[in-house]
């Protein structure tokens, strides 16, 4: 997600022009993925301050996203977006409350018991929560910067075991935890796994059948697994305390995973920001399919091709994709992308007692 690191981004750019990344995206274990054509279609485009973050599709049937700001710079505070499920735009929500003078963006996270919307905050590393019937945001965390590298940015968030909600941090290496009635995060894991070259952290959800997380890193700080991304699984024990991380996959160099969702049947489609493609992969991590099959340039068949695609989320058999162009910075190409899979996702985990305060 909204990438503080624009030149990496850059760099990362200029290496897949210069190589096509014809044999350098393939996957580590040298598996070939099956050719695969998914119809996409335009949701909605999304303007300024544009760079649209993760998708979330609420209970209520609505469809939610966020902006992030230019890397270039400007003065815009965050939106939040609310469409219907047909791609019909209703409402936005400016956020209060932010400093304009920092890198800046917002995600919807999820939703929590009472319909509030739930929000991760960058400028200021905080949680929110949106009421949308009065529109009132409440600030509910902010994420202490810890000793050593990196600075706190909430990434993705996920309700786990006892109502309780799980937070990625895509700089500082950490999962953290927030009580079910509100109160301060603590560190949950703490781990160098979850350490990244610049791109750390990213998707986070909860296995209710599994009693364990899947989360994506984009790279890792392992000399020899730098470029590389990764799916793991994280149990969560019968204290609430977590398991041995487990490697589920691992993508191609460059391939920079971000967002994902999980299908009913259990596959996973993850949305891959650095090579503009989405993969899918069996329960079990076995690789499954990639579209489109060519890295890099995008082409989905749509009016807008994938571009930074940032995570996959379902609506019904539909994967909604934030396309948020954060190599390019291309304001056209800020949509939300629609992607027919042919297989329904599987339901949001929203306790009853996802309260926070």
């Amino acid at each position: 997600m909204r990438r503080p690191l624009a030149l990496a981004l850059t760099l990362v750019a200029a290496l897949a022009g210069m190589t096509g990344l014809a044999g350098l995206a393939g996957p580590a274990s040298g598996e070939q993925a099956s050719p695969e054509k998914w119809p996409t279609r335009v949701f909605s485009t999304v303007g300024k301050p544009g760079f649209p973050a993760y998708v979330h599709v609420a209970p209520n049937g609505r469809v939610y996203a966020a902006t992030y700001t230019n890397p270039a710079g400007d003065t815009m505070a965050s939106r939040v977006l609310e469409w219907t499920a047909d791609g019909t735009l209703l409402r936005s929500w400016t956020v209060p409350g932010q400093d304009l003078g920092r890198p800046r963006g917002v995600q919807v996270a999820t939703s929590d018991a009472r319909g509030r919307l739930v929000l991760l905050e960058k400028s200021r590393a905080q949680v929110l929560t949106l009421n949308l019937r009065t529109g009132r945001f409440k600030v509910q965390a902010t994420l202490p910067d810890l000793p050593g590298p990196g600075h706190p940015i909430p990434n993705y968030a996920a309700w786990g075991p006892g109502g309780r909600l799980y937070l990625t941090d895509y700089g500082q290496g950490v999962i953290w935890r927030l009580p079910a009635k509100g109160g301060e995060p603590a560190p949950w894991l703490r781990s160098k796994t979850l350490a990244g070259a610049g791109f750390g952290t990213t998707g986070i959800v909860y296995e209710r059948s599994r009693r364990s997380f899947l989360v994506s890193q984009q790279t890792t700080t392992d000399p020899l697994d730098l470029l590389r991304g990764h799916l793991y699984r994280i149990p969560v024990a019968a204290d609430g305390s977590p398991g041995p991380v487990a490697t589920v996959w691992t993508s191609g160099p460059l391939d920079l995973p971000d967002g994902f969702g999980v299908a009913q049947s259990g596959n996973v489609y993850v949305a891959l920001l650095g090579t503009n493609q989405l993969v899918k992969l069996g329960p079990d991590g076995t690789l499954l399919a990639k579209f489109p099959p060519g890295p890099v340039l995008g082409t989905n068949g749509s009016a807008i091709p994938f571009d930074s695609p940032s995570n996959a989320t379902f609506l019904g058999t539909r994967l909604l994709v934030a396309n948020q162009s954060a190599i390019l910075g291309t304001a056209s190409h800020h949509a939300i992308l629609e992607v027919e899979v042919g297989e329904p996702g599987a339901p949001l985990v929203v306790p009853k007692r996802s309260r926070l305060r």
